[in-house]
């Protein structure tokens, strides 16, 4: 009995010898530090979610999921620290009548697939750092998109002008906002600086646009008809990179790693996070939407990007809140 205690006891520490390893090399990865007070408690986080994304991909590996999970640089936190943190909730009211409501038009049969990444219309992954911004991301995303087909020339359009001067349309900086009403502000404002000219700082500022520093306009917008992913691709397919909205506040968006996302636990109306859909395709049968995210290219493995189900239902709500500019 000694000995099998004896053993029991090695092998605890040897365990713990490994995760404290592996903690090490994950901090160093993601830059992390912390006061002493707080070190313990984030480790044990940490590891709490290591259980969780190792489970996760033992279940995948048995054919469980479409989709693996990782050890992101969110994985210190509790599901609702990264919420509160990260997702500000974004109001249902989200369509103001200034962009048109109807369905889209464009190819009689779109392709099957397709991804604008490839084709020049998507700049590279940003990071919005600790601050609800998500919005004005997904905004400048699909004007960017707009303004190459347009002119062929892409351009890095601010964020931060979105942030500092949307106010009086109903954004509400590092709080939160809504892409319908960014796009109104920018008709109103006359266009948009680019970034390098109006830089992010992932806080709220004073309004401090120049307007002869310009880099992009839009004439208006399109909302896609609410809840349909048939006229969500279609938008996709034909016009390029379209803004949308969706619930990104479960643990496996979180810890995402690769594969194509499916959350059974999400809402279709209750939206917090506004990112990119630039493309769609299929693997192995699981038919995905390519969405831009905003959390620095070192989340997840696909680059900052994440593959989110298609046609299962407007999962995460997808196409609830889908629209793009017209230039």
């Amino acid at each position: 009995m000694k000995l099998l205690v004896l053993a029991l006891c090695v092998a605890y520490v040897a365990s713990r010898d490994t995760a404290s390893l592996k903690w090490n090399e994950w901090k160093n990865t993601h830059g992390k530090s912390y006061a002493s007070h707080e070190e313990l408690k984030r480790q044990l986080i940490w590891e709490k979610n290591l259980r969780v994304v190792t489970q996760h991909n033992y279940e995948y590996d048995e054919g469980l999921h479409t989709y693996t999970m990782a050890m992101t640089k969110f994985a210190d936190l509790e599901n609702d620290e990264f919420a509160a943190m990260y997702l500000p909730r974004m109001r249902k009211d989200s369509r103001n009548g200034f962009c048109s409501a109807q369905p889209v038009g464009g190819f009689v049969e779109n392709p099957t697939s397709i991804d604008w990444r490839t084709r020049g219309y998507v700049t590279p992954v940003k990071n919005q750092l600790q601050c609800g911004s998500c919005w004005a991301f997904s905004t400048t995303g699909s004007l960017e998109g707009q303004h190459f087909a347009k002119t062929k020339n892409l351009v890095s359009l601010s964020e931060q002008q979105l942030m500092d001067c949307s106010f009086k349309e109903g954004d509400e900086g590092c709080g939160g906002g809504i892409m319908d009403y960014a796009f109104d502000y920018i008709f109103l404002a006359g266009g948009v600086e680019s970034e390098a000219d109006y830089p992010y700082e992932a806080r709220n500022d004073h309004c401090r646009f120049d307007n002869s520093s310009i880099a992009a306009t839009l004439t208006g917008c399109v909302d896609v008809t609410s809840g349909s992913e048939t006229q969500l691709e279609k938008a996709v397919g034909s016009i390029g990179p379209v803004s949308v909205a969706i619930d990104a506040s479960h643990i496996s968006f979180q810890l995402y790693g690769s594969g194509v996302n499916y959350e059974p636990m999400c809402s279709t109306t209750t939206l917090d996070h506004g990112v990119l859909a630039v493309g769609y395709g299929a693997d192995n049968g699981n038919e995905y939407w390519i969405v831009k995210n905003s959390w620095g290219e070192g989340w997840g493995h696909l680059n900052g990007y994440i593959k989110m189900s298609k046609n299962r239902n407007n999962n995460c709500g997808i196409a609830t809140q889908a629209s793009y500019p017209t230039v």
